[in-house]
């Protein structure tokens, strides 16, 4: 069976065949790190850490690459406002996304690189496309020529004389064409800035992607990931200033999650319904989050509520319950019931089943289906007078299997007792004493995932129960 996936680029369901046989190299978008991140931002590494973890399942050895958006217009705002400076603040929301998505299971990038580490290779790049004519420089900014790359349009699907109608200079823009956009930005007085041929400045926001991509992935990636908002203009603009650098295509699969709503109205800041990760986290089991996003396809919008999720939460419980269930069973079994092979037949089926949906477009929403109908056949079997540990066996190890794809645990978290959360917090203040960082960040992210929350104060590490 092969993997099928919708690409955004062409429109149609297509057969993956990665570049390179057994390998697949995958960009997903990363967050701008100036606040914490909402629940919209949750879906992308939701998703397609689920997308990894199925290619991994299948076979394929993924390098997975996300990036950190660590300096751009909104975070010299949050600096101004805050009275800090623009690397303190990237540092300190990098820390709370960490913290954030590995409390809903998400694994971390194999590179997670960042814009502020990688201002070399982006002006190299910018230098190239200069030398090239497809961009040019004007009074200190640097503007990308949209119209000389004739494909322009491609991803999002507009003709580029639709693209002209309403676009207009805006004021303080020195560009040659409306279409065109910017690789650099002058630096204003004050604002955190970086030598180039141009004068002092920074990266406007499309060059940084492309640039990373091709530094850890090669000229021509697997796949690119991220929300349904950057496709137009982030990645139209990736593709046109990627391709027209190289002459080869940029990324050959392009995947896209629609968005969310919070109770059936378009989140924003405006409307008052604007949802915190971090908030939701002091009220909700991470993995409740985690397994409500994949009860959705990827690519439809997804509505938010505290009465869905309520909902969802009963759903996961029936499921653990089931599972615990074939536990205690197997536990307290003497093994003496026949094993019959048409059980051991079923549960086998819904591995193939389970398959059979994820290899269509990632169906998590489906593939979800199919664990409850083992649950509910696994119940049935539990019913049973006699019931044979090869048959539960089975049972226990198809939950483990499968649930390990979608990265949900099957286990409630144990409460921790207050000794054992004080003890923690006291290793986690000795291993920073060590500068032993890693060890540290790993036991916060150990009580993050049992819903304790931490805060570092000067008069000590200071926890609550979420």
């Amino acid at each position: 069976m092969a993997i099928h996936l919708y690409n955004t680029l062409t429109r149609t369901k297509e057969k993956f065949v990665p570049l390179e046989e057994g390998k697949v190299k995958m960009y997903v978008c990363g967050p701008t790190v100036y606040n914490y991140i909402h629940i919209g931002n949750a879906r992308p590494p939701i998703v397609f850490d689920t997308v990894r973890r199925y290619l991994e399942y299948r076979g394929y050895d993924v390098k997975y690459v996300s990036n950190f958006t660590d300096v751009d217009d909104k975070l010299i705002k949050a600096a101004n406002q805050l009275g800090e400076d623009v690397p303190t603040i990237a540092e300190r929301f990098i820390a709370a996304y960490h913290e954030d998505v590995s409390a809903l299971g998400c694994k971390k990038a194999d590179v997670h690189p960042r814009v502020t580490e990688n201002m070399d290779i982006i002006i190299e790049f910018v230098e190239a496309l200069i030398e090239k004519d497809y961009a040019y420089e004007s009074g200190g900014d640097v503007y990308f020529r949209t119209k000389e790359f004739k494909e322009y349009g491609k991803l999002s699907h507009q003709p580029i004389e639709d693209l002209q109608l309403g676009t207009r200079i805006e004021v303080g823009e020195k560009k040659q064409d409306a279409l065109d956009f910017v690789l650099w930005k002058a630096a204003k007085e004050g604002e955190i800035s970086w030598s180039s041929p141009w004068g002092e400045g920074r990266p406007g926001w499309h060059i940084e992607c492309s640039a990373m991509a091709r530094k850890y992935l090669g000229d021509t990636i697997d796949i690119h990931a991220g929300g349904q908002d950057l496709s137009f203009p982030h990645h139209e603009n990736e593709i046109a200033q990627s391709e027209a650098l190289t002459g080869k295509t940029f990324a050959k699969y392009w995947l896209h999650n629609g968005y969310i709503n919070i109770d059936n109205e378009k989140m924003s800041k405006s409307l008052g319904n604007f949802v915190l990760v971090h908030d939701i986290l002091q009220k909700h089991d991470p993995q409740l989050l985690r397994f409500f996003m994949l009860s959705v396809h990827y690519r439809h919008p997804i509505n938010y509520s505290e009465e869905l999720l309520q909902n969802t939460k009963n759903g996961l419980d029936r499921l653990r319950t089931s599972y615990s269930n074939l536990k205690h069973r197997l536990e307290n079994t003497a093994d003496l019931a026949e094993v019959e092979q048409e059980w051991l037949d079923k549960v086998d089926a819904f591995k193939d089943e389970f398959v059979k949906v994820m290899d269509d477009d990632f169906h998590t929403a489906n593939a979800i289906s199919v664990l409850f109908e083992m649950a509910k056949q696994a119940n049935h079997y539990l019913n049973e007078k006699n019931t044979s540990k090869k048959i539960l066996e089975a049972f226990i190890t198809q939950f483990e299997e499968l649930f390990a794809i979608i990265g949900v645990l099957l286990n409630a978290e144990e409460e921790l007792l207050d000794e054992e959360i004080d003890q923690l917090i006291q290793d986690r203040i000795d291993a920073r004493k060590n500068r032993d960082f890693a060890k540290a960040d790993q036991i916060r992210d150990e009580l993050k995932a049992k819903n304790i929350i931490l805060e570092d104060t000067a008069q000590g590490t200071r926890w609550k129960r979420g």
